[in-house]
């Protein structure tokens, strides 16, 4: 590929990344709304379950199977989303949900630090680790983080490292249809805890355009445009860019929830975004192949 194309490439992954990214925190905001009626465990599976659903009758992926394809690689692939997001969502029940995914971010800093190799690419981390220390109530504040929703939002972490690397494997393979099949897989294990805790208040007519708005905003659209990245951009890079999270994350609490942050908290939000500006700018790889090892 020639230069200018790689950096098309490059472009229309981190644009897909961006929208994704806000997509999926108004469905999250969204989502937290619906946890009086059904909890955390009945949003998750209104949220797979669904966009399940939308991506099966949209892909029609079943007439695109070819026998010898890695079928352990897009279990894993779907476990990791679907458990990924129904301890997330048990984290939002009580941790605001800036803090949360500033949490939750841990694992894919911690990928984009496996995988770096130039200086430039420490002095970035560097940068999303100093946001994080301040956008996190370290001092003063910490008791009132929910330990327990604390240990959700850091167990969301992991699933959220094990997504990136697992989805592009799934990515490779499967291409367009991995997000399809993979989000089936997260609906057969999310669904078993949310009927378990909702019964049958899934099945109200007043909470379905609710949820349905969770499953295209939070999964549907952002995960079909997470795939257009993971296939484009290293591992590292990818990761990286996901620091922009947080701080989408934290502007929807307080647009969305009425939740509220300090002026230490935008000034780290501000650091997050630059570091994420550093990262894009200095991406030279295009495809995803670097961190499928």
């Amino acid at each position: 590929m020639s230069s200018r194309s790689d950096a098309t490439q490059i472009a229309i992954a981190i644009g897909a990344l961006l929208v994704a990214m806000v997509s999926y925190q108004c469905g999250a905001s969204l989502a937290k709304h619906l946890f009086p009626q059904v909890g955390a465990q009945g949003a998750t599976a209104y949220r797979l379950g669904i966009s399940a659903l939308i991506l099966l009758a949209w892909r029609r992926p079943w007439r695109r199977l070819r026998d010898g394809r890695d079928w352990r690689g897009l279990w894993a692939y779907g476990l990791s989303m679907g458990a990924m997001n129904l301890v997330f969502y048990l984290s939002l029940r009580t941790v605001p949900l800036g803090l949360a995914v500033a949490l939750e971010f841990t694992g894919p800093l911690v990928l984009a630090m496996i995988g770096s190799r130039r200086l430039l690419d420490f002095v970035w981390i560097a940068l999303v680790i100093a946001g994080l220390a301040l956008l996190l109530p370290l001092r003063g504040q910490a008791h009132a983080l929910d330990p327990e929703g604390v240990m959700y939002a850091l167990a969301a972490g992991l699933g959220w490292a094990l997504y990136i690397v697992t989805g592009q494997k799934a990515g490779a393979a499967y291409g367009g249809d991995a997000v399809t099949w993979g989000t089936s897989v997260g609906a057969l294990l999310a669904i078993p805890f949310g009927v378990a805790h909702a019964g049958a208040a899934l099945l109200s007519s007043a909470l379905l355009p609710y949820a349905v708005g969770v499953a295209v905003l939070s999964s549907a659209l952002p995960y079909s445009l997470e795939m257009v990245a993971l296939t484009r951009l290293p591992a590292r890079t990818f990761s990286t860019l996901l620091s922009l999270e947080p701080a989408i994350a934290a502007l929807a609490g307080v647009v969305l929830l009425s939740e509220h942050l300090s002026p230490v908290q935008w000034l780290a939000i501000g650091a997050i975004i630059v570091a994420a500006a550093g990262t894009a700018l200095s991406v030279r790889k295009p495809v995803g192949v670097e961190g499928l090892g």
